[in-house]
């Protein structure tokens, strides 16, 4: 799985976890945070390969659902955009303040 893809999914995982059974965030957990393969996640839990495969599938799916629906990883990026945005003004006018007083 490339690497954009699965931390995408951390994020969304981050967001809405709470949203998800108990069972999806234990195999979540194993698969993409402790990078653990379907295989050993299967053996952990003493459930088959295409069990695990078929929980993950539909826990991204449904990740992916939460975020269409509710937005909470957008919104919360554009935010981040606005206050870096904000940050670069406050730094320009502070320069720009601070090369005024030196010349005075």
């Amino acid at each position: 799985m490339e690497l954009e893809k699965k931390e995408e999914f951390n994020i969304l995982f981050y967001y809405y976890s709470s949203l998800l059974t108990e069972k999806q965030r234990q195999y979540f957990k194993l698969y993409y945070l402790d990078d653990f393969s379907l295989g050993e996640v299967a053996k952990t839990f003493d459930v088959s390969r295409n069990a695990i495969f078929d929980t993950i599938k539909a826990t991204t799916t449904l990740l992916t659902e939460f975020e269409d629906k509710l937005k909470l990883s957008a919104k919360s990026n554009t935010r981040l955009e606005l206050l870096n945005k904000i940050n670069k003004k406050n730094i320009q006018e502070i320069t720009k303040l601070l090369k005024e007083l030196e010349n005075d």
